[in-house]
C-alpha cells in the first residue's frame, strides 16, 4: 500500500520508521512546509520530499497517509485528504475541539475512506497485556484505576504547545493517552473532576473520572518532571491488582486476593520480548483495516470521546466543579447544532 507523512516532526519520522519497516507498506512521500525538514527526512527514509500536501497527493498518490502535524491543523488537511480519496491516520488528539472532530468524522465518511486516530498506548505490549488480563477477569469487578504519565515540558521542541488554544495542555497533549486506555477498559464516564498547577516552567493535572459502571480513576500527568519520563498504571478489581510502572519493571505483576480462585500469593508475568515500537504494531493494524475493511482497535469515535473527556476536565478545572458528562455532552451538542 502507497503511504506518505505529513509533518517531518519527531511524530513523523516515527511514523516514517515504521512505514518502512512494514513489509505491505511503500513510503512514496514525506512533507513539511519546512524544506530542510522534508528533504533531511525524505534522505532519512529514502523516499521523495515534498512542501505542499496537495502537490504530494498529486504527484505521490498515496492510498493513506499520516497527518503529523501540531493539533490545530488536523482539520484542515484530514479534510484534504479525504476529499481526494486518501485514508486518514491521524495523530492525537483528532482535533483541539469537538467540533471540529466531528467535521473531520464526517467529511471522512462522506468521502468514504477511514480515519483513524493514532492512541498508540493502546498498541503497547505492557497496556494491551493489562487489557486483556482485565477482560479476562484477572481482577475480577474494576474498582479503582490509578494512572501517572509525567516527563520533561516539551516548550523547547513544541512551540506551539505553549499555546493552550492549539494545544489543550498537559491534559489534552499527554493525559489523553490514559483517558483513552481506561475508557477503553473501564467503559463510558458518568462525571470528571479536575485540578492543575501551571506555571512558565511545569504543567501538572491530576483528573478524577467516575465511570457509569461506580469504578471510578485518578490520572495524573505532569510536563516539567525533572526526572526521567515515566508511565504507570494500576488496575484493582475484587479479585486482585494488575499493575505497570516504566521505572520499575517492563513487565506486568498480578497479585490475588487470598480468597480469589488462584489462591493468594502473586502472579508474575513477563512481557515478551518485542521486535518492533508500539507505532510499527499501530500502523500494522491500521493499514490491515485498510485492506479487509475490519473495525480498528481504536475508532475516530473513540478519538472524539477521549477530547470530550479531555475538554470536560479542562472545563471543571475553569470551574471548579465536578462535570456531569450527560450534561456537558448536552451542551455541546445544542453549541454545534
Amino acid at each position: 500500500m502507497k503511504v506518505a507523512v505529513l509533518g517531518c516532526g519527531i511524530m513523523g519520522k516515527t511514523h516514517a520508521n515504521a512505514y518502512q519497516q512494514l513489509s505491505g507498506a511503500e513510503l512514496v512521500g514525506v512533507c513539511d512546509f519546512v524544506e530542510e525538514a522534508a528533504k533531511a527526512t525524505a534522505e532519512q527514509f529514502e523516499t521523495q520530499p515534498y512542501y505542499s500536501f496537495e502537490d504530494m497527493l498529486a504527484k505521490a498518490k498515496p492510498e493513506a497517509v499520516s497527518i503529523c502535524l501540531p493539533t490545530h491543523l488536523h482539520k484542515e488537511y484530514v479534510i484534504k485528504a479525504a476529499e481526494q480519496g486518501v485514508h486518514v491516520i491521524c495523530e492525537k488528539p483528532i482535533a483541539p475541539t469537538l467540533s471540529e472532530a466531528r467535521e473531520m468524522i464526517e467529511a471522512c465518511k462522506a468521502n468514504d475512506v477511514n480515519l483513524f486516530v493514532a492512541h498508540v498506548v493502546r498498541f503497547f505490549p505492557s497496556y494491551r497485556d493489562i487489557s486483556r488480563q482485565v477482560m479476562n477477569g484477572a481482577v475480577g469487578n474494576v474498582g479503582v484505576i490509578h494512572t501517572k504519565r509525567v516527563g520533561g515540558r516539551p516548550g523547547q521542541t513544541k512551540a506551539w504547545y505553549n499555546d493552550k488554544s492549539k494545544s489543550g495542555g498537559v491534559i489534552m497533549d499527554l493525559m489523553i493517552h490514559d483517558i483513552d486506555f481506561v475508557r477503553g477498559i473501564a467503559g463510558e464516564i458518568k462525571s470528571v473532576y479536575a485540578m492543575e498547577r501551571s506555571t512558565e516552567n511545569m504543567d501538572y493535572s491530576l483528573v478524577t473520572l467516575r465511570f457509569d459502571n461506580g469504578a471510578m480513576a485518578n490520572l495524573e500527568a505532569f510536563w516539567g518532571y525533572p526526572g526521567p519520563f515515566t508511565t504507570a498504571v494500576e488496575v484493582a478489581g475484587n479479585k486482585g491488582v494488575v499493575r505497570f510502572n516504566s521505572e520499575q519493571a517492563h513487565s506486568v505483576r498480578i497479585h490475588k486476593t487470598a480468597d480469589s480462585e488462584a489462591g493468594a500469593g502473586t502472579a508474575y508475568r513477563s512481557a515478551s520480548p518485542t521486535l518492533h515500537d508500539p507505532y510499527y504494531y499501530e500502523l500494522e493494524h491500521f493499514l490491515e483495516c485498510i485492506r479487509t475493511g475490519s473495525e480498528p482497535l481504536v475508532t475516530a469515535e473513540d478519538g472524539y470521546r477521549a477530547v470530550e473527556i479531555s475538554l470536560a476536565a479542562l472545563e471543571s478545572i475553569r470551574t471548579g466543579a465536578v462535570i456531569d458528562m450527560a450534561q456537558f455532552q448536552s451542551e455541546v451538542g445544542r453549541e454545534n447544532v
